[in-house]
């Protein structure tokens, strides 16, 4: 097994419990409690509350919409799972079942990244997850030179200039346990078949329904 304390310099952390590092980066436990999904729950939370003060204190002449619009897009999957590449967290991780392995997909990979994060929390207090984040999250920031315009205000924009009525978004479905839920959400616009697709919350998936609309549109 790969010595997780080689993780140690890229964290910028020494753990005091190595259980909760190994914790964070295993997979496929039945009952959910041995692995890294609970600490992905609070992870989740860990990680907005430094990413919204980061922000705040980054960007303090914009509007809560522009704020927003970044924090979006520092803290979707596709971002957490790139940070998990960087990091190479996949070469790390342990399975329950060692002949059934997941693969390190984004869902995967975004999920483990927040799971660390609340290692980091809990072994270190909110400081040590700070720091992680900062020099992880501060070079993403600097590269939003300006605030992201997000998927489904794309859409609604691009629904107006045609005189089309505005898109409608509903939930289809909500898969998963409570402590990791999985939402279903389908876009309709006037004229267009409706397009679905799923995220780890209704804003999330929707905003993944509107990118999926214009990815058909362009393959058109």
């Amino acid at each position: 097994m790969t010595d997780l304390a080689e993780l140690y310099p890229a964290l910028g952390y020494n753990f005091k419990s190595k259980k909760l590092l190994k914790q964070a980066l295993t997979l496929g436990f039945e009952n959910h409690f041995a692995g890294y999904e609970r600490l992905e729950f609070l992870g989740d939370r860990v990680l907005g509350v430094i990413i919204a003060d980061m922000l705040f204190r980054t960007f303090s002449k914009e509007p809560e919409g522009d704020l927003a619009r970044r924090f979006t897009a520092l803290t979707r999957a596709e971002t957490l799972a790139c940070v998990a590449k960087e990091l190479q967290f996949e070469l790390y991780l342990i399975s329950a079942v060692p002949s059934n392995k997941p693969e390190p997909t984004t869902a995967v990979l975004s999920d483990i990244c927040e799971a660390v994060i609340a290692a980091l929390f809990l072994d270190g207090g909110l400081e040590a997850a700070k720091q992680f984040v900062a020099r992880y999250w501060t070079p993403l920031m600097e590269k939003l030179s300006a605030p992201p315009v997000d998927s489904k205000t794309k859409l609604q924009e691009w629904a107006q200039a045609r005189k089309l009525s505005l898109p409608v978004y509903a939930q289809i479905s909500r898969e998963g346990p409570d402590h990791n839920p999985v939402f279903i959400m389908q876009v309709s616009v006037e004229g267009f078949a409706p397009v679905s697709a799923s995220g780890k919350s209704k804003r999330e998936a929707s905003q993944a329904a509107a990118a999926e609309f214009f990815k058909i549109l362009e393959n058109k």
